[in-house]
């Protein structure tokens, strides 16, 4: 037996609650007839209450509430088979995990804001694949393509600086690695959403964007900081606050690379966005362009579906309520 909402079990105590009421009901009415009038007298007046009808209606009036519980949680037993096609668009979200991406002028910094944005995105998804690949000086698929919105939050929480030793920012390794994660042969639209602050240390990005087009992939950038930069903070081997600072001993400046991540996106057809302001959103690139990319069905399958049989303890539930209500809790009299 399957169950579709467990969330009402917390109405489970109300029971407990009902037969504690009914017991103070019951205990007062007695106590106020008995000082109404004697036991004997009541009877003679038709009046006498019998103790096994009162807990009886109440049997059946707690019983129905139990019964209305269950209905509420949707018990669902028996199945049917049913084709289901999954429609969406194939999308490979490239982040990158650079030290530059500590840089604080996107609050709380870049990075982190960068995978905020991501969660935005994956709210307004229905049944697109998304897929996950990080880069600094080299990359790597994190998470492959699926539709499991759940897993793939697992590896977006677990993305930080470290998770690259190769310093860094490889853009042209990051696309290529975008176009490997998809799957061969497949007709399915396909998108790379590149988030990153565009400091290309590596080879030339825009020959790698020209080869995705090659493939039908659309490129969509996302330009990570503000456009006079900002100094990067880490921690020191003592674990305080200070920045980061090269070989020679020059406080490092990030500065965001507008010109190659527009011309990234131009290559093969996409958008560039800034990620300052109020305009910036991967859930407005998704609804402004990639949404409106037409679908393309990448799976057929067949999904068990469970039969909902709230209906059942419903009747039950309404049956016992509604004889309680015709039932009398007084003795009949012999005539």
């Amino acid at each position: 037996m399957k169950y579709g909402n467990l969330n009402y079990l917390y109405l489970l105590p109300v029971i407990l609650l009902l037969i504690a009421g009914y017991i103070l009901v019951f205990k007062k009415k007695a106590k106020d007839l008995n000082a109404f009038a004697s036991i004997e007298l009541l009877r003679k007046a038709g009046l006498s209450v019998s103790r096994k009808m009162q807990w009886l209606k109440a049997v059946l009036m707690i019983t129905g509430v139990l019964f209305l519980i269950f209905t509420l949680i949707e018990p669902k037993w028996g199945y049917h088979w049913q084709e289901v096609e999954k429609k969406g668009i194939d999308i490979v979200i490239a982040v990158d995990t650079s030290r530059s991406m500590l840089a604080d002028d996107v609050k709380p910094n870049r990075l982190e804001a960068a995978k905020m944005e991501v969660e935005d995105l994956l709210n307004v998804l229905e049944g697109d694949r998304v897929g996950l690949v990080v880069f600094a000086g080299s990359a790597f698929t994190y998470c492959p393509l699926t539709s499991d919105y759940s897993a793939f939050r697992l590896f977006l929480n677990d993305i930080n600086t470290n998770i690259i030793p190769l310093g860094g920012t490889a853009l042209a390794a990051a696309i290529r690695k975008g176009v490997s994660a998809f799957e061969e042969n497949s007709e399915n639209h396909k998108a790379i959403i590149l988030i990153t602050d565009g400091e290309n240390h590596e080879d030339d990005p825009v020959k790698a964007a020209r080869e995705a087009k090659e493939r039908g992939i659309i490129i969509y950038t996302v330009g990570v900081g503000k456009k006079d930069g900002s100094y990067i903070r880490i921690k020191d081997e003592r674990g305080n606050d200070t920045l980061l600072k090269d070989r020679q001993g020059q406080v490092i400046k990030s500065r965001l690379d507008e010109i190659t991540l527009n011309k990234i996106a131009l290559e093969t057809g996409g958008l560039y966005t800034p990620a300052y302001g109020t305009q910036w959103g991967l859930e407005k690139i998704y609804k402004d362009s990639i949404a409106k990319i037409e679908e393309s069905t990448y799976k057929t399958q067949r999904v068990k579906r469970y039969i909902n049989r709230f209906q059942i303890p419903l009747f039950v539930a309404l049956a016992l309520i509604a004889l309680e209500g015709f039932l009398a809790d007084r003795k009949r009299m012999p005539v």
